[in-house]
């Protein structure tokens, strides 16, 4: 499974509560990235498609060598990214997408210490994002709610223990 969506929206925090509600194992996709492209983004410099396709095909080897359900925490933006996750994977990729709105997510952002992406890429971001169609393996739960209820709900979805 893919947590997605924009940055500050809750990826890290959700994927560890849910991968302990479900019996998972959690990744953080910033973990994942290439040290230029944190560099990148800490300048408050936007990733290129190129900057991020290396750091997609990391994702999707980790989620493939899991030893049981794994869970990432990957932006997934566009389409041709969850694309290519799945096409690294080899098999069906459940994507996540946590969805909130520009001002709770940049409240969240301006709390948060020690994270290398700035809240001024915000806009970059949901400039970017392409939600999954109705056609993608994907299912969504908002954001703005208590932790709690933000694993529930997915928990929920995907039938109580994971797909």
């Amino acid at each position: 499974m893919v947590l997605m969506g924009v940055a500050g929206c809750g990826k890290s925090s959700v994927g560890a509560a849910l991968a302990r509600r479900i019996g998972a194992v959690y990744v953080d996709g910033d973990d994942l990235h290439p040290t230029a492209n944190i560099a990148k983004m800490s300048r408050g410099i936007p990733l290129s498609d190129e900057d991020r396709w290396p750091w997609l095909t990391r994702v999707g080897e980790a989620l493939s060598a899991g030893p049981g359900p794994t869970i990432i925490g990957c932006s997934a933006l566009k389409r041709a990214y969850r694309d290519h996750i799945t096409s690294v994977v080899g098999a069906t990729v459940t994507f996540i997408h946590l969805v909130g709105s520009v001002e709770v997510i940049e409240k969240r952002m301006k709390a948060r210490e020690g994270h290398f992406m700035p809240p001024a890429l915000l806009a970059s971001q949901f400039a970017t994002l392409e939600p999954p169609g109705s056609d993608e393996n994907a299912i969504s739960v908002d954001i703005d709610q208590p932790l709690e209820a933000v694993v529930e709900s997915i928990a929920n979805q995907l039938g109580g223990t994971g797909r």
